[in-house]
């Protein structure tokens, strides 16, 4: 695997777990949150692994359908399509 993906790949999922924690410290605050667009977005990214494990380590957005669902289809629609192209490549 390319190492430019895979610096890549940690870079975005780092991000995704800062954001989501920092979203649920937002949460228990009272200030302002981040948008669930951009939560989706960074996972549609590439974040989509780590935003659903912290999700559920924290417990934050999971009673929200949007997320339950969606972020899940996201990683196998992300698998697929990484299969695909590598079996491409290959």
């Amino acid at each position: 695997m390319n190492p430019i993906f895979l610096f890549y790949l940690a870079i975005i999922n780092l991000v995704s777990i800062v954001v989501t924690a920092y979203d649920k410290h937002c949460a228990i605050k009272g200030n302002w949150r981040v948008k669930e667009s951009t939560l989706i977005l960074i996972s549609a990214l590439g974040g989509s692994v780590s935003m659903y494990i912290t999700m559920q380590i924290i417990r934050h957005k999971t009673q929200k359908v949007k997320f339950m669902l969606g972020i899940p289809l996201i990683i196998v629609l992300q698998f697929m399509i990484y299969s695909m192209v590598n079996s491409y490549v290959l």
